[in-house]
């Protein structure tokens, strides 16, 4: 299955290492990071599952849920969560899902022939409370991911949802911002930007991050 940006998630139930979930009821209003591993007792993955347990209450103070998949089954899971605990010095306490069946996996095209025959690539996936995918990236098997970049892009896309701004390069929370080009009326540019604005070109306009409290 070929997802795309904008997408309602597919919904789906499955067993998991806290308890059976339905996907999108699971999720309920929150946004969502779901990432998959290759292979359970992998290196690259316990210490990826060690950081995301170490950030838990980043993502939860953006109210956003945590869910892995391997292809593994419940039981491998729960003897590689002790492996991740020792190993990483922390507490896995976010589901992983078992998908022996791979029936999971192929719905979100996470499994990709020419790199992993059967397994899973490194895919994440932001889902935000409409259930939308509005973030997609696969790595390669043998390269770890960085969990603070998909902090940050989580960050922009709950900021651009609130204001009328695009992130630019390299931006980080506290940033300027780039007002949209679709906005050009200067009564409300005063209104929504306050703190003011600097134009380098009609169409580049930089504004101090608006406030969205």
């Amino acid at each position: 299955m070929s997802i795309q940006l904008g997408d309602i998630a597919p919904d789906f139930s499955a067993e998991t290492t806290e308890g059976k979930i339905n996907f999108h009821e699971w999720i309920g209003n929150s946004w969502c990071i779901f990432f998959s591993h290759p292979k359970d007792f992998t290196p690259v993955c316990t210490t990826e599952l060690g950081e995301v347990a170490r950030k838990m209450p980043e993502f939860k103070k953006r109210g956003a849920k945590v869910l892995a998949l391997s292809v593994d089954p419940l039981e491998s899971h729960k003897g590689w969560i002790g492996d991740i605990n020792e190993t990483q010095k922390v507490t896995v306490s976010y589901p992983i899902v078992a998908d022996p069946s791979r029936e999971v996996a192929q719905l979100y095209g996470m499994i990709h022939p020419k790199a992993l025959d059967s397994f899973t690539v490194r895919t994440v996936f932001i889902i935000d409370p409409n259930k939308k995918v509005r973030l997609m990236i696969t790595y390669p098997a043998p390269t770890g991911r960085n969990f603070d970049e998909i902090l940050r892009v989580l960050d922009a896309l709950q900021l651009t949802d609130k204001a009328s701004v695009a992130t630019p390069v390299n931006w980080k929370p506290g940033g300027e911002c780039i007002i949209l080009p679709s906005i050009k009326d200067p009564e409300e540019m005063k209104k929504k930007f306050p703190k003011g604005w600097k134009e380098l070109k009609p169409y580049l306009r930089m504004t101090p991050q608006p406030d969205t409290n």
